[in-house]
């Protein structure tokens, strides 16, 4: 799944990178929580709130996040791509808002192991390079960003497994 979903071709002035996850909880409370468009603020730490601009929640979904404070964005504007609840795979664009993360693309997996007793959630992007920016300084900010919310992820549904 890895090699299919994974391998994104870059162009001179993009950048990318695959960042993994482990989850000592079942793919599908993972998918529930990760699947849910509409409602990213259940895992993102960065993310103050969330209104769906257009759609509810499917593919062509388009929703407007507000950004907490301290980093140098207030706002992201992102569409649902794809969503296959049968394979776990989700791709979200970013389209519009005051970043620097222009002509974003993201794919997320998720895979099942140990038994079903732990996912391993692969997120992958694409961005372009800002003028002003390097590729290492580009990749590590949404590296710094999309590892945290994997983390957060992790924390929120192993927290919930554990209380089942």
């Amino acid at each position: 799944m890895v090699n299919t979903h994974h391998i994104h071709d870059t162009s001179q002035n993009q950048c990318g990178s695959n960042l993994v996850q482990t989850i000592d909880a079942p793919i599908s409370l993972v998918w529930a929580i990760l699947r849910r468009f509409d409602e990213p603020q259940a895992y993102k730490n960065f993310i103050k709130s969330c209104t769906m601009f257009c759609g509810s929640g499917g593919i062509g979904s388009v929703r407007d996040v507000k950004i907490i404070s301290g980093l140098p964005a207030t706002s992201s504007r992102e569409r649902l791509d794809k969503l296959d609840d049968e394979l776990h795979i989700m791709m979200v664009s970013i389209i519009g808002g005051d970043h620097r993360l222009s002509n974003y693309h993201s794919t997320t997996t998720l895979h099942e192991t140990e038994g079903g007793l732990k996912t391993v959630v692969t997120e992958s992007y694409v961005v372009d390079v800002p003028a002003e920016n390097s590729k290492e300084d580009t990749c590590t900010f949404a590296d710094t960003i999309i590892g945290s919310n994997l983390r957060s992820l992790a924390r929120v549904t192993q927290n919930m497994f554990n209380h089942l």
